[in-house]
């Protein structure tokens, strides 16, 4: 699969040297290093013209400076040595102070996904997402089903129940830094561009899956027709063009940037502006300020979450976690 990766260098670099800008003294599209693969310099069209995407409608055109991006999603073995080095403690560990005086706090946990009961026509409502996600004391990265759950036999599976400032903790101390959502895209989207996923438009080429997404009738069946139930190993599926594993599906991934739901329009308007703390708001949430995260998880299905599609975005609080969320880490060409 390397030999492939090489010998496809030059004619992804072509392409990209005559119409995307590629600096002429960087590595070939899809080069690895240390585990991380480089994505060239190059302008895109950031966004998708889905229409159940009101938050990416305002599509436009980005240019990207080359970076490395971490070829995988951070596993819990590479978080383990992080901890370990560290002594680090996760949001998902600590108890979360009340939002307001007079209000209660919750204890160290997270939210866990729990299918609710199925009625007995086989159907369940799909309003109310609360219906399938419950807060478990003491759910967290080592234990991502609860206290009675562990981490054992699955070193190789990107490590969940993280939050934005544990991914920051993390990127810090491996030398590197989260993605841009800009970043995450044109990596996600490669050489081929205005497609619905990052291998191409087809969700099964040749009738086989290629990302990690719920199958069955969502939330109160799951028919695990691509193998999994929940995360699965990191480069369980076949690569994009440039290298990048599970870009699509198995876990929601932390960007750096706030979340607006009119950030396109403001940057079509002003291509300088990039959200800050102040600017970010979640419509469903106001008063929340948010981080953007990307790539969609385990848990999306086309009958109620189909952001795993490109183009598409998610947002979450800076301390929140979940059994779907993880992350990987980016790198600056200097």
């Amino acid at each position: 699969m390397r030999q492939l990766h090489h010998g496809t260098h030059l004619l992804l670099l072509l392409p990209c040297l005559l119409a995307l800008g590629c600096g002429v003294n960087e590595p070939a599209p899809g080069t690895l290093k240390d585990g991380m693969v480089w994505i060239p310099t190059g302008t895109f069209t950031m966004g998708s013209a889905d229409p159940a995407f009101e938050d990416a409608n305002h599509q436009l055109t980005v240019h990207v400076p080359g970076f490395w991006l971490d070829a995988t999603e951070v596993t819990n073995d590479a978080f383990s040595a992080f901890v370990q080095a560290t002594g680090y403690v996760t949001d998902a560990e600590k108890p979360t102070p009340a939002p307001k005086p007079g209000q209660k706090g919750l204890p160290p946990g997270s939210f866990v996904f729990m299918p609710p009961p199925v009625a007995p026509d086989g159907k369940v409502g799909l309003d109310g997402h609360w219906q399938w996600w419950q807060f478990v004391e003491g759910a967290q990265w080592r234990h991502p089903s609860g206290p009675d759950s562990s981490i054992g036999g699955l070193g190789d599976h990107p490590a969940v129940h993280i939050s934005w400032n544990d991914a920051v903790a993390y990127c810090d101390w491996a030398g590197k830094r989260l993605p841009s959502e800009a970043e995450w895209e044109r990596a996600a989207r490669g050489p081929l561009a205005g497609n619905t996923y990052p291998w191409g438009n087809d969700l099964r080429p040749d009738g086989k899956w290629r990302n990690n997404i719920w199958q069955g009738k969502f939330p109160g069946e799951n028919t695990r027709e691509d193998g999994f139930a929940a995360t699965a190993p990191v480069r369980s599926y076949p690569p994009s063009p440039w290298g990048l594993y599970e870009m699509s599906g198995n876990v929601w991934e932390w960007c750096s940037d706030w979340f607006a739901p009119d950030t396109y329009w403001r940057r079509k308007a002003n291509p300088a502006f990039q959200p800050a703390e102040a600017d970010s708001h979640d419509p469903n949430e106001p008063g929340v300020p948010k981080r953007v995260q990307r790539g969609g998880s385990y848990l999306c299905s086309d009958l109620y979450c189909i952001r795993y599609r490109l183009g598409s975005r998610g947002k979450g609080e800076p301390i929140s976690a979940a059994c779907h969320i993880g992350f990987r880490c980016a790198k600056s060409a200097n």
